[in-house]
């Protein structure tokens, strides 16, 4: 369900796997926005207008003009922003307690686990002046099992949480990048499936590019 607002969202992000995942949601819902670019590699984070927004620093976040009451709203960290845009939209976040509660556990996993370890396995093996064995071993490692915990959901389900959902947003944007974290797709089958499908969507295309 789309829902149409007088004012498009401000959305401050840049090209990281946290910061596409609220473009790809904004795509979804059909919502307008006006991308603010944040060159992370500049350390424009740092600067006090964007403290203001985001109080630890990181992108990405928005600024609803529309917000609860009519009144404008600024919302950090990726897992509130999407479900905040769900709740606002009734787009990809059901309603149901029991259906709402398995994209949050998928949610809070990817936010919690799939992302920090992933971003470590892919800091380790790429961007490290120094390559630390251990490191690379430890964190590549937890990778693999959190793959692993992924490719075992997806056999028994079409998507993390049976339907479609910010969930799915939330853990597709890390494992894009699976190469670089250490982990070939050959014995992830259903990550593999998982993940042609949900790039192939015009939507997720769109929001990819909107960076």
């Amino acid at each position: 369900m789309a829902v149409t607002t007088a004012q498009p969202i401000e959305l401050y992000t840049w090209s990281t796997p946290n910061g596409w995942k609220i473009p790809i949601m904004l795509e979804e819902c059909g919502l307008p926005y006006r991308v603010v670019p944040v060159n992370i590699g500049k350390g424009e984070q740092m600067a006090p207008d964007f403290l203001a927004i985001s109080p630890n620093n990181k992108i990405p976040a928005i600024v609803d003009p529309d917000g609860p009451g009519g009144a404008p709203i600024s919302v950090f960290e990726s897992g509130a922003i999407l479900q905040y845009l769900g709740r606002k939209t009734g787009c990809l976040y059901p309603s149901d307690e029991r259906a709402r509660t398995a994209v949050d556990e998928w949610l809070f996993w990817q936010v919690g686990g799939l992302g920090p370890m992933l971003g470590q396995a892919h800091h380790f093996r790429i961007y490290a002046q120094d390559k630390i064995p251990y490191a690379i071993e430890r964190f590549t490692d937890e990778a693999k099992r959190l793959y692993g915990v992924l490719d075992r959901r997806l056999a028994a389900h079409e998507y993390l949480a049976d339907a479609y959902s910010i969930a799915d947003i939330a853990a597709l944007t890390w494992a894009k990048f699976h190469g670089k974290q250490g982990i070939e797709l050959d014995g992830l089958p259903n990550v593999r499936r998982w993940l042609d499908a949900l790039l192939a969507r015009p939507a997720v295309q769109r929001g990819l590019a909107a960076i």
